[in-house]
């Protein structure tokens, strides 16, 4: 039998479980990975039916992973409290095409009840096609309360 991870692996599991089974995720199939604290990575493959009309993957797709990858980040940090995004800029540099595409947060700052970090986006081809910086707060929502949360 494998042994369950304790401590701060716990919650990093935790978190990604959560991940997976958020609704959001049935319709933007992706991977959560926490490899460390502070750093998030969400691989997902984008193909036609996240196209605008021009043929390109639409904004939306840019914004979650992004957000999700920044928000993750962060909530590795914090082991009680789920976070909630409060401002989110974007930068969209390249239109992004078929293929796998990552997204890497990484917490910037910030430890008591605002949280900032950096996220981008990574191409099939190795290009930086977005990036992105959000602010994230301490909501009341206890982490342990949540579906998919579960550390033991």
């Amino acid at each position: 039998m494998t042994p369950r991870p304790e401590g701060e692996a716990a919650h990093f599991r935790a978190l990604e479980t959560l991940y997976t089974e958020a609704p959001i995720n049935r319709l933007f199939v992706s991977t959560l990975e926490i490899p460390e604290p502070g750093v998030a990575r969400i691989r997902f493959m984008v193909d036609e039916r996240y196209y605008h009309a021009a043929g390109a993957a639409h904004g939306t797709s840019y914004f979650k992973m992004l957000d999700d990858a920044a928000f993750y980040a962060c909530n590795s940090l914090v082991t009680d409290r789920f976070l909630l995004t409060t401002q989110f800029n974007l930068l969209l540099t390249r239109p992004i095409k078929a293929g796998e595409v990552m997204a890497e947060g990484r917490w910037v700052s910030g430890r008591r009840r605002v949280f900032v970090a950096d996220a981008r986006l990574i191409d099939a081809s190795g290009e930086e096609v977005a990036r992105g910086t959000g602010t994230f707060m301490r909501s009341q929502i206890a982490l342990a309360g949540l579906p998919g949360y579960r550390t033991a």
